[in-house]
């Protein structure tokens, strides 16, 4: 019998306070069309152009430093406007799953996002993580701003 590869489960989670209802804020998140605007890594989106729900599938075109990806998507979780969580798979990386939630909070919203790759295959080096960290600064800033512009 086979003895099961290692894995290296990996979580990280950001968060940022924006000054708008969680309505507004899920609606903007849960729609996968606006995930270029705020995240760096995501170039392309196939859906409605709607906040995803439960059971509601979508690809992504995305990109890493060793190439493009293509990821489907399933949201497996959705409870406007609090919880929201989807999962995909890569060969690579094995499971991703991205899970946003959101809370009442004096000034506005709590935005927690959490990406969890319970599988992955290497442990996460000092530089992918700085870089994972800046990135989803990056696009916690870019989703307050445009919330908070149109809200």
């Amino acid at each position: 019998m086979n003895a099961a590869p290692a894995t290296f489960p990996f979580e990280h989670r950001n968060d940022i306070v924006i000054a708008a209802p969680a309505e507004a804020i899920f609606d903007y998140v849960t729609n996968p069309k606006s995930w270029p605007e705020w995240l760096p890594s995501s170039h392309e989106i196939r859906c409605d152009n709607r906040p995803m729900r439960f059971g509601d599938i979508f690809h992504e075109h995305w990109s890493t430093r060793s190439g493009p990806v293509n990821l489907d998507w399933v949201v497996i979780a959705c409870e406007r406007p609090r919880l929201w969580i989807g999962l995909t798979f890569t060969p690579f990386l094995g499971l991703i799953v991205v899970q946003y939630d959101l809370e009442a909070v004096n000034g506005g919203t709590r935005f927690i996002r959490t990406v969890r790759n319970p599988q992955r295959p290497k442990a996460v080096s000092a530089e992918q993580l700085a870089n994972f960290d800046a990135e989803a600064k990056l696009g916690l800033g870019n989703i307050k701003a445009k919330v908070e512009k149109t809200t």
